[in-house]
């Protein structure tokens, strides 16, 4: 997605949160370490939807103002997404005692609540204006 936004705020704050992946990897690593067990790969059918959802919209609008608005709000369903997971990770962590993990899995949630934070100012400020103006004309 970061390769077809035409935002540069938008392009930086997906390249920016892909980085960040790699350290929510490790401290993803870092909990199942902390209770004893192996982490295992799974897909996830509901990110696999909004992935889908991302493509769909990068064909329908490319080259078009409206292209930025639905890639945001794509990353945005992600972004929701995982804080869900995330927070009830955590909440699960707490109250099993596992304190190691609540502390990483907190940084990772702050993260992503930073991330959405992000897209929603770039929504306001630029990417939403910016395709509606350019409907209107």
């Amino acid at each position: 997605m970061a390769k077809a936004v035409q935002s540069p705020k938008l392009k930086a704050a997906f390249e920016k949160h892909l980085a960040e992946t790699d350290g929510q990897v490790e401290r993803l690593e870092q909990v199942f370490a902390s209770i004893d067990e192996t982490p295992k790969g799974k897909t996830c059918d509901a990110i696999m939807g909004i992935i889908e959802e991302g493509k769909e919209i990068m064909d329908e609008y490319k080259d078009t103002p409206a292209l930025d608005a639905g890639l945001l709000a794509a990353a945005q369903a992600v972004e929701h997404y995982e804080i869900s997971r995330y927070g009830t990770l955590k909440t699960w962590a707490n109250e099993l005692g596992y304190k190691d993990a609540v502390r990483l899995l907190d940084a990772t949630l702050t993260e992503e609540k930073n991330t959405d934070s992000t897209l929603s100012q770039i929504a306001e400020s630029e990417v939403n204006k910016h395709a509606e103006t350019a409907q209107a004309a």
